[in-house]
C-alpha cells in the first residue's frame, strides 16, 4: 500500500542553471614564491596556471588580489579576462611594499570587492605557505562570510628540492578546518581541471515551485523483497537474525580498533618510495639522496610517542637544527631552527610570516647576520617606528649602521685612489657627452604630467595617459601599492 501511494520527497531537477558565482583569486607574492623548485619559479608557474584557468571559466567574473606583508586589489570583479591577464603578467615580488606572508590581510579586500553581492563567492588561494594566524582568521571570516575556498599549493615538499619547502601540513590543516579542497601543482592540466570541477559545482540552479515531484515509491520494492526472504522458508527467520547480528557486531569491532596518531604522517617530512616515484614523474629534478632506513625507522618509532612539535624541540635541543626545521609545522619555530643552522635568508623569510615586533626584530637580526645590512637597517627602522623602546633594537641598529658607514668610507677612499682622468673631460668638448646631454634634455621635455582635471576634461589627454599606463602596468601597480599602504595600512 505504501508503494502504491507513491511517496515523493524531491522535485524533478531544474534544467536551467546560471554561473552567477564570482571568482576571487588571492595570489601570494611573497619572497618565497621566487623559489625555482617549480620551474621557472613558483610565482611564474602560478601566473601560467591562472591564465589556463581563465580560459576554462570564460563566463565567470574574476577579481585579482595580491598579498605579501600587505594586500592590494589589482582588479575588481570583471568579465574581461584579457585585462586580468595583462595585469597578471606584470605582477612581481619586488613591487610589494612590505615583506611577509599574510593572506588574512586580503580578506577585507575580498569583502570590498564583493560589495552587496549576495551570491556565495569562490575564493582561490594560491600560496606555498601560511602565516601563523592565517588559519584561525580565515576560519573565523568564512564562518561569518560563507564562501567556497579552494587552496592551491604550489611548490615541492621535499627539503632537497627547495630552500623553503611547500608547507603542505599547514594547508591541509586549513583545508580540514574550513572544508576547503587542497589542490597541488602538476606539470599537466590535472590541477586546473580539478579547480574547474570545484568551481563548476557552484552553478546556481534556478528554482521553480511548479516543477513536478518525482514518484520514488518503486525504490521501496527492493527492501520489501529483502524482508520477504526472511519468511521464505520455515526456520530461516532465526538464521537471518543471527547473520545480521554477527554482521553488526563485526562492524562495531572493526570501528573500535585503536588508531595510532600521526600514523600517516612522517615527522621527518620523508617521502615514501611510491610517493616519490609519483613526484619524480611530474618533475625533471634530480633524485635526492635516499634517507637511511634506520632514520626512517627511528622517526616512525618516535612518532608513536611524540608530536612533531615535541620531536622538533628535542632535535633543536640536541643541535640537529636542519632536521628540526623540516619537522616543525609552525613557521616561527622553523625560522628559529634555520637561524641556529645559520641559514639566515630562510630564517628571515620565515620570521616575516608573523606580524609582530619580536619577529620583526628577529628578521632584522637575520638579515644583518646574512650581511644584507641595508635591508637590516630598513627592518630596524620599521621596528623603531612601531616601538622606539623595543629592547636591543636601537643598539643593534647602531652596530649595523657603523658597519655600513665603515664600508662607505672604504669605498670612497678606494675611489679617490683610482684613476681620475675622466674628471678632466670638458662636457662641451666631448661630442658623446654633448649628445647624451641633448638626449636627456629631450626626454625631460617629452615627460609630461597631467592633473586629474586635465584627464577628465580632455579625452585625448586621458587616452594618452591610459596608453602609457597600459604599456607599463608594473610601474603603475608598484606606485599604487606604495600609496595604498601609506594611506590605509596593510589592508583595506
Amino acid at each position: 500500500m505504501v508503494i502504491a501511494a507513491g511517496p515523493s520527497w524531491r522535485q524533478q531537477p531544474s534544467p536551467l542553471s546560471e554561473d552567477a558565482t564570482p571568482l576571487i583569486i588571492l595570489l601570494d607574492v611573497s619572497e618565497s614564491m621566487t623559489q625555482t623548485d617549480i620551474a621557472p619559479s613558483r610565482l611564474e608557474r602560478a601566473k601560467q596556471k591562472i591564465s589556463d584557468l581563465l580560459e576554462r571559466v570564460s563566463e565567470k567574473r574574476v577579481a585579482l588580489v595580491v598579498y605579501a606583508g600587505s594586500a592590494h586589489t589589482v582588479l575588481p570583479l570583471t568579465p574581461d579576462h584579457d585585462l586580468v591577464r595583462n595585469y597578471l603578467s606584470s605582477i612581481k615580488v619586488d613591487m610589494m611594499p612590505r615583506n611577509g606572508k599574510f593572506a588574512e590581510y586580503a580578506l577585507p579586500s575580498v569583502a570590498k570587492v564583493l560589495g552587496d553581492t549576495r551570491t556565495q563567492p569562490g575564493l582561490l588561494l594560491i600560496t606555498d605557505g601560511l602565516g601563523t594566524d592565517t588559519e584561525s582568521l580565515f576560519a573565523a571570516w568564512l564562518k561569518a562570510n560563507p564562501a567556497q575556498l579552494t587552496l592551491y599549493g604550489i611548490g615541492r615538499v621535499e627539503p632537497e628540492q627547495s630552500e623553503i619547502p611547500l608547507a603542505k601540513s599547514q594547508l591541509e590543516s586549513l583545508a580540514a578546518r574550513t572544508g576547503a579542497d587542497l589542490v597541488e601543482v602538476t606539470v599537466d592540466q590535472r590541477d586546473v581541471e580539478t579547480i574547474v570541477r570545484r568551481l563548476e559545482g557552484q552553478y546556481v540552479i534556478i528554482d521553480d515551485e511548479a516543477l513536478p515531484w518525482l514518484d520514488s515509491g518503486y525504490w521501496l520494492v527492493w527492501p520489501t523483497l529483502a524482508l520477504a526472504l526472511l519468511w521464505f522458508r520455515r526456520g530461516w527467520t532465526r538464521v537471518w537474525s543471527q547473520l545480521v547480528a554477527a554482521s553488526i557486531l563485526s562492524y562495531a569491532l572493526s570501528q573500535s580498533a585503536p588508531v595510532l596518531a600521526q600514523a600517516a604522517h612522517d615527522p621527518g617530512g620523508l617521502v615514501t618510495s611510491n610517493a616519490f616515484d609519483e613526484k619524480s614523474r611530474e618533475t625533471s629534478a634530480s633524485t635526492p639522496q635516499a634517507t637511511p632506513w634506520y632514520e626512517i625507522a627511528f622517526d616512525g618509532f618516535v612518532s608513536l610517542w611524540l608530536t612533531d612539535q615535541q620531536y622538533g624541540y628535542l632535535l633543536l635541543e640536541f643541535g640537529y637544527f636542519e632536521k628540526a626545521a623540516n619537522i616543525f609545522d609552525d613557521p616561527i619555530w622553523q625560522a628559529t631552527a634555520r637561524y641556529y643552522d645559520e641559514d639566515f635568508r630562510q630564517a628571515a623569510q620565515l620570521y616575516s610570516r608573523r606580524d609582530s615586533n619580536i619577529n620583526l626584530f628577529n628578521e632584522a637580526n637575520a638579515w644583518a647576520h646574512r650581511r644584507d645590512y641595508l635591508l637590516a637597517l630598513k627592518k630596524f627602522d620599521e621596528l623603531l617606528v612601531r616601538d622606539s623602546e623595543f629592547p636591543g633594537a636601537q643598539a643593534n641598529r647602531d652596530v649595523v649602521q657603523a658597519i655600513v658607514d665603515e664600508t662607505q668610507r672604504l669605498s670612497e677612499s678606494q675611489a679617490q685612489e683610482g684613476d681620475n682622468s675622466g674628471s678632466d673631460l670638458d662636457p662641451e668638448s666631448d661630442p658623446r657627452i654633448a649628445e647624451g646631454a641633448d638626449q636627456l634634455t629631450w626626454e625631460e621635455k617629452a615627460r609630461q604630467t597631467f592633473s586629474a582635471d586635465e584627464l577628465l576634461a580632455n579625452p585625448e589627454t586621458a587616452a594618452l595617459w591610459l596608453k602609457s599606463v597600459q604599456q607599463n602596468p608594473a610601474t603603475f601597480l608598484s606606485t599604487k601599492f606604495t600609496i595604498q599602504i601609506e594611506e590605509r595600512g596593510v589592508s583595506e
